[in-house]
């Protein structure tokens, strides 16, 4: 039986840079868009002298890319060599292979040790699937004169083929760059092939009859993610990403990243189930709260196709002003911490009115929907709807105070993090109606923007972005984070059986 996981992708609302550091907080929203993980065995039955191989066969499929690599695992100290002539190499994948299963060497117990060799000498067949939502169609939907619609996006086939940005280097060896939508597709990735595994080689349950354990399980889940994330990317992160890949949407406060020192041990000859003991017996101080955004209101996600951005290049220019200037630094920084809580603040009370309320608040919600912001206050009827109203003022004030500092510090920088054709269409977004806040994700940049739209008017913002040359993203908010799924995705009708979340 194959077993199935997917994670979503994320935006991060707030807390954009600042989420870097503790104690520093972020709100991060999972999405609709998912990353699969299809894992089973290579072969149905073992060979009579197979308890003598050392190595057992591993193949990893990546259909989008026509691409098939193949591996041999080492049973003795879980080294993974590529044994494809050709094939481009996925770190990600083979971070998550390799502390997978020395998870599972430094947990199990003798009896089921005995289980899982025969599970690894069955071999792994790994398929990765990631919705075409992480991946930019906006050259092809032009190309084809199709509008810049999300109509458009939804005619593409599902999981498309990946498109490359090629620049021939003779034809050889050249490094092919995929065109994302900045949704977090490493992170999502790592944790559904880290969920699939652990759920194949018997670490986890995720499935519906084992809810009391779904915390612990998600906890382990979580840790190997992170370390297999950190160390195919070459740095430890502040693990946003992965945290909402695996609970879904919360308030975030990145781990120590002491916890993950001994992960560099993996190459100085340490048995990496050594290595993972010790990052399990760490003391993973990251913090969520529960965190999703009001009822009645949506995530809305635009591709403004003028450039990409180096989130790493635009954090150093960042942290170099931080040094170079800490007075300045450490002030906008707490103004900007002050404005993330604000808006959260606000949002937590829009949840609370909305369950104590729910009349007053829908009435509220469907009314504002309809109008632009300047003319909400009328809704302020009775004390009930005048708190929605008052709230809802309230939120965008706070979003206008977090792009202000946004561009503070990226104008001190020197770096994009709103640059002026961002501004331009985010104050012509917050003028449009229904439209609660606009802003740039995560670290900002020509990349992409989102908004918070009220009631049913999202479509009328796709519409008018589309007039900009704005392409309005499918991508909506989905609080879930990883889910064992039933059956492949590329069928017809993918039916989720059960989340291991939400926080």
């Amino acid at each position: 039986m194959a077993v199935v996981a997917s994670a979503p992708g994320k935006v991060l609302m707030t807390g954009g840079y600042l989420i870097l550091e503790r104690p520093n907080a972020g709100i991060v929203l999972s999405t609709n868009a998912r990353f699969y993980a299809i894992v089973k065995p290579i072969y149905d039955e073992i060979k009579p002298d197979s308890w003598a191989w050392a190595w057992t066969d591993v193949k990893l499929t990546s259909p989008q890319l026509a691409r098939e690599s193949l591996y041999k695992l080492s049973l003795k100290n879980l080294a993974l060599q590529c044994v494809s002539s050709s094939a481009s190499r996925n770190p990600f994948v083979e971070q998550a292979v390799q502390f997978a299963v020395a998870a599972a060497h430094a947990t199990l117990d003798k009896d089921k040790k005995n289980v899982l060799n025969k599970l690894l000498l069955q071999g792994l067949d790994i398929t990765i699937l990631g919705t075409n939502d992480f991946y930019s169609y906006r050259n092809e939907i032009e190309a084809c004169g199709l509008p810049l619609t999300p109509e458009s996006l939804a005619a593409l086939p599902s999981f498309s083929s990946i498109t490359f940005n090629v620049e021939e280097a003779n034809g050889q060896n050249c490094k092919p760059e995929v065109a994302k939508t900045g949704l977090g597709s490493s992170a999502a990735m790592t944790t559904a092939v880290v969920a699939a595994l652990l759920h194949h080689l018997g670490l986890v349950d995720l499935s519906s009859s084992c809810k009391e354990k779904k915390f612990s399980d998600l906890d382990l889940v979580h840790i190997i993610a992170q370390t297999a994330h950190c160390i195919a990317q070459g740095k430890v992160g502040s693990g946003f990403d992965v945290s909402s890949a695996v609970y879904g949407s919360h308030r975030y406060v990145r781990f120590s990243p002491e916890v993950l020192s001994s992960a560099q041990d993996a190459g100085k000859g340490i048995p990496l189930q050594e290595v993972i003991s010790n990052i399990l017996k760490g003391k993973w101080d990251h913090e969520r709260t529960m965190f999703s955004l009001p009822p009645l209101m949506s995530l809305l996600l635009g591709e403004p196709g003028t450039g990409g951005s180096s989130t790493p290049s635009m954090v150093g220019a960042v942290k170099k002003w931080q040094k170079s200037d800490t007075q300045k630094s450490q002030e906008t920084w707490r103004k900007l911490s002050e404005a993330n809580s604000a808006l959260e603040t606000q949002f937590n009370i829009l949840s609370k009115l909305a369950e104590e309320h729910w009349d007053a608040y829908k009435c509220v919600i469907d009314s504002c929907s309809t109008k632009n912001s300047e003319k909400w206050i009328e809704q302020a009827t009775e004390p009930s709807r005048e708190a929605v109203v008052k709230a809802l003022l309230g939120s965008r004030n706070a979003m206008l105070q977090i792009r202000n500092y946004m561009r503070q510090m990226g104008e001190a920088a020197g770096v994009p993090i709103e640059p002026e054709s961002q501004t331009r269409l985010l104050d012509t977004t917050m003028n449009m109606d229904g439209v609660l806040l606009a802003g740039v994700p995560g670290a900002g940049g020509f990349d992409a923007v989102f908004a918070v739209t009220l009631g049913d008017s999202g479509a009328n913002v796709a519409k008018a972005w589309s007039s900009l040359n704005v392409l309005a993203l499918l991508v909506r908010e989905d609080p879930n984070g990883v889910l064992l799924e039933r059956g492949d995705p590329r069928t017809k009708e993918i039916t989720t059986a059960v989340s291991a979340v939400h926080i």
